[in-house]
């Protein structure tokens, strides 16, 4: 038998973790995305797609028939940058959205988000500056934190330099408000990143849902216009099929200057050395072949649903309350009368009405706003949008010294 000596300690885990790890915190989406498995529970909490509209029937046909045409190599192990048709693929789909390119310009990652961060790791050191609206995306936040940078506010509309390592921005129905970003807006945000000579990280993972309203050229597309080429422009795109196949596949890409997806290449080695094999060969058999169908059926879906919880919202909201009115993407931002606050209220929401939705506050990198609220309607029908919204109005209503809800 084995005798430890009285002196014996066990293993302090935390003292050994690296100083960075005091940046990186839970996501709040995350943790209410377990609340979907309640099933009294109305959830506009998790922006993830319809599972209705993934097309199950075509993905599973597809791994069958890879997996007898060509097993033994969607099993094995695969070039980092990705599959050459695959990275042939997506430069066709950049060079017509005006960002001519070629494979070279491409990485395929593990989704969008494996992008982010490995942006972070080649761009951020500790303290330098990353310009981020308010509110944005919180995975981005997530994805930079463990970098250690500080964070300023990105006024576009001021149209001021700005001295910064680079900037964030989701210029097509943003992740959480839904607004997209003018022609106009997107030039004078190339303007700053000229004068301030920093770099633009354009998120576009909603940008094949717009359901209404007119394209905008991409961020890059403008780039290059004004550049003359990819290899000279300062922005790097990250897409994703994660939004408009399945999350599942894990596959999204960075487009960019060779210079800059060398490097990314390099990190991504050290990291899992490639995104699937045979989830990259099933996605090009998918977009090859009656993609755009696809898409339009999606954008028809989501249109409906905007539709329903733009009424719904417009029905029932007390005086007050404001909200977003996005023309593509998953979302809905709330505005709340001042002194609410959204924590305190998705509490109320739950154990009142059992209606869920992300508070504001986490979206925020510098000046939190906690009397707002996101609410996405990628999920549901029209009959519970309605409902979820009748009930969170009454709470809300509940809180604003007796003015009621329609």
């Amino acid at each position: 038998m084995t005798t430890w000596p009285d002196n014996r300690r066990d293993m302090s885990w935390s003292d050994r973790f690296a100083g960075r790890m005091a940046h990186v915190r839970a996501s709040e989406i995350r943790e209410l995305l377990k609340l979907l498995d309640q099933p009294d529970i109305l959830s506009f909490a998790g922006g993830i797609p319809d599972p209705a509209m993934f097309p199950i029937a075509r993905i599973k046909d597809v791994y069958a028939d890879i997996l007898a045409e060509a097993g033994e190599q969607a099993l094995q192990y695969s070039v980092s940058e990705g599959l050459t048709p695959l990275r042939d693929w997506i430069a066709a789909k950049m060079t017509a959205m005006g960002v001519p390119c070629d494979a070279g310009n491409i990485l395929v990652t593990a989704g969008s988000q494996q992008a982010l961060d490995l942006i972070g790791k080649l761009f951020l050191s500790r303290g330098d500056t990353v310009l981020v609206e308010r509110p944005t995306y919180m995975g981005a936040l997530g994805a930079f934190n463990a970098y250690e940078p500080t964070y300023a506010a990105l006024d576009i509309a001021a149209g001021k330099p700005a001295d910064a390592q680079l900037a964030y921005v989701v210029p097509d129905f943003a992740n959480p408000t839904g607004r997209t970003l003018s022609r106009a807006e997107r030039e004078r945000l190339l303007d700053q990143a000229e004068a301030g000579d920093f770099a633009i990280v354009e998120d576009g993972a909603y940008r094949e849902l717009r359901f209404s309203g007119a394209d905008e050229p991409p961020v890059l597309a403008l780039d290059v216009a004004r550049s003359g080429s990819i290899e000279a422009a300062r922005t790097l795109f990250c897409g994703t099929f994660s939004k408009t196949l399945s999350p599942a596949l894990r596959l999204g890409w960075v487009c960019g200057p060779r210079a800059v997806v060398d490097k990314l290449t390099l990190l991504k080695q050290g990291s899992d050395l490639h995104a699937s094999t045979i989830n990259q060969m099933v996605a090009l058999r998918i977009v090859s072949d009656g993609y755009e169908a696809h898409l339009e059926r999606l954008r028809a879906r989501y249109r409906d649903q905007a539709a329903a919880m733009q009424a719904a919202l417009a029905q029932h909201m007390p005086l007050g309350v404001s909200w977003s009115h996005p023309q593509g993407g998953m979302f809905v931002w709330l505005r709340l009368p001042r002194g609410l606050d959204g924590a305190q209220l998705l509490e109320a929401a739950l154990a009142e009405e059992r209606v869920a939705f992300v508070p504001g506050a986490p979206f925020f990198a510098v000046e939190p706003d906690a009397a707002s609220l996101r609410l996405s309607y990628s999920l549901g029908t029209p009959d519970d949008i309605d409902e979820g919204v009748r009930r969170l109005a009454r709470v809300i209503a509940s809180r604003m010294g007796g003015v009621r809800a329609a």
